[in-house]
């Protein structure tokens, strides 16, 4: 089976700045990628997992601000619901 190619100038969206979704749908090509391997080529699986480290750091670095995003929301709830808005 043939590996999808990215062929506008070869160029790649940076993992940051690639959506959550973007980021885990990759990474789960890139799993299926060495699954479907009988016979690994080092050097293409290398920059698989290089690929892979930075599509990881971004999505956590995603995660974490989404995390701080839904604490402010709750807080923001807290407040209304205890009468703290007025």
């Amino acid at each position: 089976m043939a590996e999808k190619k990215k062929t506008s100038a070869g160029a790649q969206t940076p993992p940051n700045q690639k959506s959550l979704s973007e980021n885990l749908k990759e990474l789960a090509e890139i799993s299926a990628w060495f699954s479907g391997q009988e016979d690994l080529d080092v050097e293409a699986g290398l920059e698989k997992v290089k690929t892979a480290a930075a599509l990881i750091k971004s999505s956590k670095d995603k995660l974490d601000k989404l995390e701080n995003e839904f604490k402010e929301i709750e807080k923001d709830f807290s407040e209304i619901t205890n009468g703290n808005d007025q």
